[in-house]
């Protein structure tokens, strides 16, 4: 078993949240789209993307899978987790950005399109 520092630990969450990709997945699974072929309509993104983020995100510890017959059904790894996300959500809207967070185009970071 690895033990790691409270740092660690958020270093880890952050570093699955720092894709939007990732965060709309997370967010998917939230709202109940569940299965990966699910996920590629609902997001526009391809099955490959689908899979190689959701397997970070497996590997930090955010998403669990469950085997049904030949589908994969994810869910959020603990109830806890998903109410945090959606707490953390809410919270960065509510929150105004400051310049050094918006990208070269004086935009807000825009969500990834199809990949």
């Amino acid at each position: 078993m690895i033990h790691e520092t409270r740092e660690q630990a958020l270093a880890r969450v952050g570093h699955a949240l720092a894709d939007p990709t990732r965060c709309r997945l997370l967010l998917a699974i939230v709202d109940g789209v569940v299965y990966p072929a699910q996920m590629a309509e609902h997001l526009e993104l391809s099955r490959a993307n689908v899979s190689n983020h959701l397997a970070c995100l497996r590997d930090c510890g955010l998403v669990s899978a469950t085997y049904e017959g030949r589908r994969v059904r994810y869910a959020i790894a603990d109830a806890h987790l998903s109410a945090a996300l959606v707490q953390l959500a809410q919270v960065a809207l509510d929150v105004t950005p400051t310049d050094s967070c918006l990208n070269e185009a004086d935009q807000p970071i825009e969500l990834e399109a199809r990949a």
